[in-house]
């Protein structure tokens, strides 16, 4: 497995596989072509279904800037691959080809050029969940202790930056109104929630704060603003929100805080190695799923829940999302998709009371749900895989306007 920083990465919404791995791709097929007269990106799958709506051609103009930029879209096309499939080219003033580069955007801003497994720089000597209970048992280590001990001190400084961020993103969102970029007219919530929510008894107070907080990072998102994905831009709101309700309820330190993101971030890791965190390939079970499994291992650690326990919490995250489809409305990481962090960041809090109540015994294993969750996904219907053709988008593009 790869370093959780590739799973953690600092940047701009509104999607990880659909701008900033494009975003990224563009600036290495610049640097390497930097003396060509035009270029030509065709989008296949996917990034040409939705594209638009995430902002795609946004962010690969911005890269390309002042340059003779053409880009093709090919929502019938999907590469063998990935559904997230680009090729680069690089043109000289007669229109004869420089050089090209064929490459997909796999989810949470990484780039692939079609073998996974060679793309990965492999860091962690174990690949599932039952290798660490294993190996936790024979050596005592938390899961935040294997991690400080595969990639050395240095994380924390990196784990830092990433809660700095987090806790910025939910600040900026708080505060601000208004109506969110695209043509839904879909108005911030997050303000009024909070709000609302200090403002209620105890009960409503919880639960209204962790959901204003998870609203807050989604809506910067969704209008561009830095997040960290956790795991994707689309799920970014869910364990920001959990850590930081957390934190605030309990008293705990910083420094408990970044050993939950160290925890949290070697769930996560798992679940891309050994599956997908890309809503393209398996739905929205891969995002808002993943995110819900690693924010409730956090609070369970946060909570004083054993290695089991935790693994209990992180089963449950994605057990009760298997199935979720990805299909936003207009292609605009908006409806469901903010809601969603929301509701899952509640959930993680249930998961987490639900194993600390328990003993941490359960008949599916973490690794069992992860490989359940891959399977659910490559059997969806295209559709439901973030091409804005079913389900809620479907509803939507065919309503009758209003007169």
């Amino acid at each position: 497995m790869e370093s959780i920083k590739e799973l953690y990465r600092i940047g701009h919404g509104p999607s990880s596989s659909h701008t900033m791995g494009p975003r990224s791709a563009a600036t290495k097929f610049l640097n390497k072509y930097p003396q060509a007269d035009s270029y030509r990106v065709t989008l296949y799958g996917s990034l040409a279904s939705t594209g638009k709506g995430h902002l795609t051609d946004v962010a690969l103009k911005e890269c390309f800037g002042s340059k003779n930029l053409e880009i093709i879209w090919q929502p019938d096309t999907i590469l063998p691959f990935h559904p997230n499939g680009m090729l680069f080219e690089a043109l000289d003033g007669s229109q004869n080809i420089l050089g090209t580069w064929q490459v997909f955007s796999i989810g949470g801003g990484a780039l692939s050029e079609g073998d996974q497994e060679s793309s990965e720089h492999h860091l962690y000597k174990y690949n599932s969940f039952n290798e660490i209970l294993l190996h936790s048992e024979r050596t005592g280590q938390a899961l935040w202790e294997l991690v400080e001990h595969t990639e050395g001190p240095e994380i924390w400084d990196y784990l830092n930056l990433v809660w700095h961020t987090m806790k910025s993103a939910i600040t900026r969102g708080l505060n601000q109104e208004g109506v969110l970029p695209g043509d839904l007219g879909l108005a911030r919530k997050a303000w009024v929630f909070h709000r609302k929510a200090i403002l209620s008894g105890d009960y409503l107070r919880k639960r209204g704060t962790v959901s204003s907080y998870a609203l807050a990072v989604a809506e910067e998102n969704a209008a561009g603003g830095e997040i960290v994905t956790a795991p994707t831009c689309g799920s970014c709101g869910v364990l920001p929100a959990v850590l930081l309700f957390t934190q605030e309820t309990t008293q705990c330190s910083d420094q408990a805080i970044l050993r939950a993101l160290a925890t949290a971030g070697l769930v996560g890791t798992l679940i891309k190695h050994n599956a997908s965190i890309s809503g393209a390939e398996v739905g929205c079970q891969g995002e808002i799923g993943s995110a819900c499994s690693m924010a409730a291992a956090a609070v369970t650690q946060l909570l004083g829940g054993n290695i089991r326990q935790i693994e209990y919490a992180a089963e449950m995250g994605m057990e009760h999302h298997l199935g979720l489809t990805c299909d936003p409305v207009n292609g605009l990481v908006q409806i469901p998709c903010i809601e969603r962090n929301a509701f899952a960041a509640k959930t993680a809090l249930d998961c987490a009371d639900y194993s600390i109540f328990s003993g941490g015994f359960h008949l599916i294993s973490f690794d069992e749900v992860i490989n359940v969750m891959k399977t659910t996904g490559h059997d969806l219907p295209s559709v439901y895989r973030e091409t804005s053709i079913g389900g809620l988008a479907a509803v939507y593009k065919n309503r009758i306007p209003k007169t």
